[in-house]
């Protein structure tokens, strides 16, 4: 972990690589209210109000999560590589590709899923778990495509679909294109390079800081949690 200024970034290889099912991952997010005391142990950060969870998921050929159960948690999946097959009670027989977020809020009923990679190779994807700020909330789905050269809130604000005080976006940035991230954020970059300030940027580094400014050296994917 180094820290310039108000910034602080974490590499996701510095974290140990672990795994279930037909999935291999790094957990850069784990809040101990979810995972105990301990949690932050091997480095890992303890996230930002109601965002608890964050991890780097590589899928196997044909790996798949198998079918689990999620109850008032929101779970958000960022495709950064490849395909993936959706099944559960929310959403049956969808389908995302790179660049497309998943949101699934389980609210007071829940939901099962299952994320299946179809393909023979390894796909790439991103998930994030916010916990709801009321209780008992009607489950919902809802998938976002992604364009380039946009910023797309797929989380939070009043007007959301899945309204919260924590916001998450995730921009499709061109080189030389720039964002402002005002007050305070974590940000997560998976694809390309930038810089956060001054402060270089290059695939799986987390920035936390205060009023940053980004900018793009090479066409990127950030996701951004405010």
């Amino acid at each position: 972990m180094t820290v310039i200024t108000e910034q602080i970034k974490l590499q996701r290889d510095s974290l140990k690589e672990g795994g279930f099912a037909g999935i291999l991952e790094h957990r850069l997010v784990k809040s101990p209210t979810i995972f105990g005391a301990s949690a932050n142990h091997d480095g890992s950060w303890p996230g930002m109000r109601n965002f608890v969870y964050l991890a780097d998921a590589r899928f196997m050929p044909k790996g798949e999560t198998r079918l689990h159960n999620h109850h008032e948690v929101d779970v958000i999946s960022v495709m950064v590589k490849g395909n993936l097959s959706h099944e559960g009670s929310l959403g049956q027989g969808g389908s995302l590709s790179a660049n497309d977020v998943q949101v699934q809020r389980a609210g007071g009923e829940g939901f099962s899923h299952n994320e299946v990679n179809p393909d023979d190779d390894w796909n790439r994807m991103i998930q994030i778990w916010v916990l709801p700020e009321l209780a008992g909330q009607p489950a919902s789905y809802k998938v976002y495509r992604l364009n380039q050269g946009e910023s797309t809130r797929v989380y939070g604000g009043s007007e959301n679909a899945f309204p919260s005080k924590t916001h998450i976006t995730v921009s499709l940035l061109q080189k030389g294109e720039q964002i402002k991230l005002d007050g305070e954020s974590i940000a997560y970059l998976t694809q390309g390079s930038g810089l956060m300030n001054d402060m270089p940027m290059v695939d799986g580094d987390m920035m936390s800081g205060k009023n940053a400014t980004f900018t793009a050296l090479k066409n990127v994917q950030l996701i951004i949690v405010q």
